[in-house]
């Protein structure tokens, strides 16, 4: 039986969202996506568990993740990537209000060089200004990029550590959605 995401596998997910195999490697499996997500953070790529939850997770709770998963790391992050996430966390928090897409669309830095770019982009991924739809990549990658140049910015010896715990907050993120 599927759940609410509409996911029963892992499978179902690369199917439905084909993008997700050109930030994967891995293959998709017969698994229930949390198992398979489990089973990359355990494997030879643990990053790839960030890319399936950021395609897993509907696209406003994606950007919610990888926004805070950016806040576990600020002190890495320059007083403007602060700024960004201050405006994705407005936008995020009321989607509706034009004000919040308007400033946040206007802050951004083309192309998204920062992990607080990549988020910003991310939440202003339905812009038709910015026409990102039609760059064949969801806002999930976006995510997925804000996630991993984060984690590259952490000591080394903290990374494991951070991915873990960025991995298992989006696992958690998926099983409330559900």
């Amino acid at each position: 039986m599927a759940n609410e995401l509409g996911y029963r596998t892992a499978r179902d997910l690369f199917l439905a969202c084909p993008a997700i195999a050109r930030d994967m490697k891995s293959l998709a499996t017969g698994q229930p996506p949390l198992d398979f997500c489990r089973n990359l953070l355990a494997g030879r790529v643990p990053e790839e568990a960030v890319t399936f939850c950021a395609y897993l997770l509907p696209e406003r709770a994606a950007v919610w993740w990888g926004h805070e998963c950016l806040r576990n790391v600020a002190e890495l992050l320059g007083n403007r990537e602060l700024d960004l996430l201050a405006l994705v966390h407005a936008r995020v928090g009321e989607p509706d209000n034009p004000h919040h897409q308007s400033v946040l669309s206007k802050s951004l830095d083309l192309p998204p060089a920062t992990p607080a770019a990549w988020i910003a982009l991310a939440a202003v991924w339905r812009d038709p200004t910015l026409k990102m739809e039609s760059s064949g990549f969801p806002a999930a990658h976006a995510v997925n990029a804000a996630i991993l140049a984060g984690l590259a910015r952490a000591a080394l010896a903290d990374r494991f550590t951070l991915l873990s715990a960025f991995v298992e907050m989006g696992i958690q993120m998926v099983e409330m959605e559900a």
